[in-house]
């Protein structure tokens, strides 16, 4: 917990799909844990770390718009791709007019977040790389927030939806918080995701990092926390987190 850090994070649009309501994509309220992480994983990250998200404060109300987008029901085929090239052919292109459809969803609007998270060292490294300590990635993490760099642009939830600014910060300003989330009390979130586990843990299936082959297989852990005037102790309600 010596290496936490405090940002503040804001967007024009958010959306946290709930697993039960896939079909018509509806936001959970409040960002889950798992989705943070990855928002973070977009400034920083590699194997030998990471991220617990130990506290979520909602600044903003909590404001659902209705939209339809246009959605691609497949992927890219990587082995297509890379057949391509190594020039032995294969055909690496989504037609999108014949692929995508057209859904709705409730997203979130104008989104305002604090975020405090901590690293952890997970012992996994490619072989290529020596060791290294905490110190040397809490560096490094810090100057890239300080200095807005990210390998891809952090998103909240979609990546149609990219964060607006993100924000080293020493301490949050809980004056900031809306009065309407003060309003709100003690708010039981219910059962919602806390983040997506998968069944490599991050290792290999092939034990090759130079050409890695992760696996597709996962579980989802929930948990059930409450939203005090805004503030959500994550780390107090992953205490009794069910798979």
């Amino acid at each position: 917990m010596s290496y936490g850090f405090k940002v503040m994070v804001e967007g024009d649009y958010a959306c946290f799909t709930r697993p039960e309501m896939k079909a018509e994509r509806v936001s959970y309220d409040v960002p889950p844990p798992g989705a943070l992480e990855g928002l973070l994983k977009g400034v920083y990250w590699k194997p030998a770390i990471r991220y617990v998200i130990d506290k979520i404060i909602v600044f903003n109300p909590i404001d659902f718009i209705s939209v339809r987008r246009n959605e691609v029901e497949n992927k890219i085929s990587l082995q297509k791709m890379k057949s391509q090239m190594r020039r032995k052919g294969g055909d690496p292109v989504i037609y999108t007019s014949e692929e995508r459809s057209q859904r709705s969803a409730m997203i979130l609007k104008n989104v305002k977040y604090g975020i405090e998270f901590h690293f952890e060292l997970t012992n996994l490294k490619n072989e290529q790389e020596s060791g290294e300590g905490e110190k040397k990635n809490y560096n490094i993490i810090k100057r890239r927030l300080e200095r807005g760099q990210c390998f891809r642009m952090p998103c909240l939830g979609c990546s149609e939806f990219p964060i607006k600014r993100i924000q080293l910060v020493d301490d949050f300003n809980l004056q900031e918080i809306d009065s309407r989330i003060i309003q709100m009390g003690d708010v039981d979130l219910g059962f919602m995701s806390y983040k997506v586990c998968f069944e490599d843990q991050g290792i290999p299936k092939n034990g090759d990092w130079s050409n890695p082959r992760f696996s597709d297989k996962a579980t989802t852990a929930y948990y059930r926390p409450h939203m005090i005037n805004g503030v959500i102790e994550v780390e107090k309600y992953k205490e009794v987190m069910k798979c």
